[in-house]
Formats: C-alpha cells, structure tokens, sequence
C-alpha cells in the first residue's frame, strides 16, 4: 500500500519516486507487469530509443489517439506528453490512463492557455475554430475540430473554400496550411520550443556538404526551413518517406527521437539531425519527452500512478472535436 507520505513525496516530484532492487531486470519485469495488469504501452517517436522499444505501439499523435480508441486494454501507459495522456482518457474514460511523469508537458500546449484560447474565439463568433492535438483537454474543449499534423491539410480542406476558420495554437503549421490551401485562417501565436529553434544556415551548409541528402522537415519548423525541405510532414510522413524514398543520405528537421526508428527501419542509410541555432545545447530534442525514463515507467506500472483525470464537463465538450478528427480521418483513409 501507499502511504500518504510517499504519496505526498510522489505530488511533489510528479513521479513515483521510488527505489528499485539493484539487478532488476526493467525490461522483464515491465513486459511481466503489462501481461498481469491488461496493461498497454504506448509511446510517441520521440520518446528515447529504449522506451520505443519496449513499447506495445510507437506511433505520432493520430495514431496514437486512434489506437487508444481501439484498445482492449484494462490499462493505457502513455509514455509522451501529457495532453496525449488526456486525449487517451477522454477517448477511453472507463480505462486507467498513466503517464510515467506529469512534468512531461507541451511548450506547444502550455502557450495556448484555455481561457485566453477561449476569450479570442468569442473575439471572432463566425468562426470555425481547429485546434491542433498538443493543446491541453481545456483548451480542446473551445474547438470545433481536432487535427494533427498527419491530417491538418486534409480536415482543413473539408471545409467550404469560404470557411472563416480559426487555426491555433502553432502560426507555422497554421501558417504551411494556409501557403498550401491558399486559405487565410486565422493564427494564434504559439510555436514549438524544438521546431522553432532549427537553423536555416547551418542546415543550407549541411546541405553543401551531403549534396545528396534529402531535407525532411515537420510542418511545425518556420517557414523558411520548410521552403527549402524535399519532404515536409508529420513525424509519420517523414519516417515513411525516409524508408520509400531511395536517397541514401537524410537532413531531418524535426526532434531527434524519429532518428530512431528511421535507422531502425533503414540502416543502410544516414540520418543527420537539423542543427539548432544554438550549437552549445542539445535544442532538437524535447526536454519534456525525454523525461519519460525506463525506471519511471517500472514504478507507474508498478504503483499505477500519476494517473491522468480530465474534469467530467471538459471531457464531455472535448471528446466531440477529437471524435470528429478521427470520423473525418477514417473517411479520409488517414
């Protein structure tokens, strides 16, 4: 059992902290505890390497939401963001959701704060308001349709050519939407603290040295990175292109963790990760996703805790526009 002073040490912390026997096998003992609890694990691709690996699904955020929405699972681990975890419970409300570490937020989701989002769609009442996935349930719960980057394009275009639409939180995958459709939507300010941080120089002088190499860019990187990629696309677009595409050589202008799955699924090609402006930190990573580690994952299997909670009322406005996405996506074929 737990007691109130662990429990409080865990609130504080964000994690169960708790110590683990010296020669624990990690892997063994999570796949043991997945089979005796009906507990999946799902991790997005830019989760460490051995979290992808040891993962049930890997997947971007379409996948992963349509996946939640399929599983028979008793428990869903969502090694991620913590609005993938909310997006899982509100799409699986009977079911335990867990995420290993609640500090694992969304600088992308925490610049669009709910009742700011809220105050600017009253702004603009004859709007039709998409809000991308990494947005927090509160903020979802203002939106008229959900989107991820693997089917923004595609949902935007099912709307009437005339359709007054607002767009948040992220202006670059806003801003690409607009340049491809030639619709005007209307951008909240929010960006990512990875994609934003790519640079256009240092990736144009890799280019002069690997002339071969392909530039693979997200959809969320500024517009003058994404103007001079060969491939731009969701995480899942992007890994799928590197392994179809037969160029040897690949500059990937997202966050570092698709590395994996891409040498994983190619090793006889070579992938440069984009360079950030900055060369002294390690900027093409998300700080929030690495955060997710294989001993906090033992302890939230082991412990079942931090479990994600959405508020009943947010959870009952929020579940229509991720239920439409994923409507609009099956119809689609994404």
């Amino acid at each position: 059992m737990i007691n109130n002073m662990d429990k409080s040490k865990w609130q504080e912390k964000g994690y169960a902290d708790e110590p683990i026997p010296a020669g624990t096998d990690l892997k063994a003992e999570i796949r043991r505890m997945c089979k005796e609890k009906n507990a999946v694990i799902m991790a997005h691709y830019y989760t460490q390497g051995e979290i992808q690996d040891i993962a049930d699904f890997v997947g971007d955020s379409l996948a992963l939401a349509q996946k939640a929405a399929q599983t028979d699972a008793d428990i869903i681990v969502m090694c991620g963001v913590h609005f993938m975890g909310e997006t899982n419970k509100i799409l699986c409300p009977d079911k335990v959701v867990l995420v290993p570490d609640l500090n694992a937020k969304c600088s992308l989701a925490e610049s669009c704060p709910a009742d700011a989002f809220a105050k600017f769609v009253e702004e603009h009442p004859d709007h039709t308001v998409i809000s991308y996935v990494n947005t927090t349930a509160a903020t979802k719960a203002h939106t008229d349709v959900v989107v991820t980057s693997s089917n923004a394009r595609q949902i935007v275009e099912s709307f009437p050519k005339d359709e007054k639409i607002i767009f948040g939180p992220d202006q670059n995958l806003g801003g690409y939407i607009n340049s491809i459709t030639g619709r005007s939507m209307l951008l909240w300010n929010g960006a990512c603290h990875v994609h934003e941080k790519f640079s256009l120089e240092k990736i144009l002088q890799l280019k002069q040295e690997h002339p071969g190499a392909k530039i693979l860019a997200h959809p969320e990187c500024k517009g003058p990175v994404v103007r001079v990629a060969d491939k731009v696309g969701s995480t899942a677009a992007l890994l799928k292109f590197s392994i179809s595409d037969p160029a040897t050589e690949f500059i990937v202008a997202t966050e570092s963790g698709i590395l994996q799955p891409m040498q994983k699924a190619c090793p006889e090609k070579t992938f440069i990760p984009a360079p950030p402006n900055d060369s002294t930190c390690a900027c093409n990573e998300c700080n929030y996703m690495k955060l997710i580690t294989m001993e906090k994952l033992y302890n939230c299997l082991k412990y079942e805790w931090p479990v994600v909670e959405v508020d009943a009322d947010i959870a009952r406005k929020a579940v229509k526009p991720i239920q439409r996405m994923l409507d609009i996506s099956a119809k689609l074929g994404l």
